[in-house]
């Protein structure tokens, strides 16, 4: 019998994950799914060889290995998007393990209409105790994890880890920010663009990834960088209230260079094409999820 599913594209950012690229692959692909799925594999600028087992893996047809040279995070997701073929996407960080039928779980929520974006309950490889449900934000816009609730549910963020979302929706909101320098908030930004644009974001409680937490990045992360995308996400979708309380944020004799930079990168133009798309402003959003913000 033909298989009539849509196509699911799974996409891997990679930068110095060591084995974990295989053990992510090795679960991946020894789950069952009724979906047909491509996986993609965007190394960008690794330095310790994590995808050379690609040229020997015994799975090797059915995964597209991207090279990239230090794009970051968001722009690492948006080239496996781009690359992709699938009607549906999800995002994977590589550093995880899977259950059965995860992805039918998944899918059948975005296929129903229930939701635009869906991420699953996500566990801790090596602490069986811990399970986040979906993130929503601090008064300092630090992320900080929902507790459990009964069938599907609204979340103010969706972690990273894992977001599955149909290519249509992700393309009419521009995908992840394309500004952002290295890492930091671009989960944050898209989660918040989403909802802002008129899109849904929901938990499945009932399914679970298992995500490796990690002290420190494999990979530098300067504080300019992360400022700066802080700063690139306050300028793109808040009021003037919230862009100075985002400033204050900053050290002192780093916000100004930075804020300039970030003008100077074009996000007036961007702000205003994302005033006029949006249907909810950033008050809509921070009272909806009761964010003291």
């Amino acid at each position: 019998m033909v298989n009539t599913n849509p196509v699911v594209s799974i996409i891997f950012p990679v930068k110095n994950e060591g084995e974990n690229v295989k053990k992510t692959l090795d679960s991946l692909f020894s789950f069952e799914t009724n979906y047909p799925i491509e996986v993609i594999v965007v190394d960008d600028g690794s330095t310790d060889s994590c995808c050379d087992f690609l040229t020997n893996y015994d799975k090797k047809n059915h995964v597209k290995l991207i090279q990239s040279n230090g794009i970051g995070a968001a722009n690492a997701r948006n080239l496996g998007a781009k690359n992709a073929s699938g009607e549906f996407l999800i995002f994977c960080d590589a550093h995880l393990e899977f259950e059965n039928m995860w992805i039918d779980q998944l899918i059948k929520c975005l296929v129903s209409g229930k939701t635009d974006a869906v991420i699953p309950a996500i566990g801790s490889i090596g602490n069986p105790e811990f399970i986040g449900y979906g993130q929503t934000l601090k008064p300092n816009l630090r992320i900080k994890w929902n507790e459990i609730q009964n069938n599907l549910f609204e979340t103010a963020v969706l972690p990273g880890a894992c977001i599955a979302i149909p290519k249509a929706v992700f393309e009419d909101v521009g995908g992840f920010e394309t500004g952002f320098k290295t890492w930091g908030y671009e989960d944050i930004e898209l989660s918040i663009k989403l909802w802002l644009f008129g899109y849904r974001c929901h938990v499945h409680p009932n399914v679970k990834i298992l995500h490796l937490f990690r002290k420190a990045h494999p990979y530098k992360v300067s504080y300019e960088d992360f400022s700066y995308n802080l700063l690139r996400l306050a300028f793109s979708h808040f009021n003037s209230f919230r862009i100075k309380k985002c400033k204050k944020m900053i050290m002192p004799d780093k916000s100004s260079t930075i804020e300039s930079q970030v003008r100077k990168d074009g996000v007036k133009k961007q702000r205003a094409a994302y005033f006029l798309k949006r249907k909810y402003d950033d008050d809509w959003y921070f009272k909806k999820f009761n964010i003291d913000f």
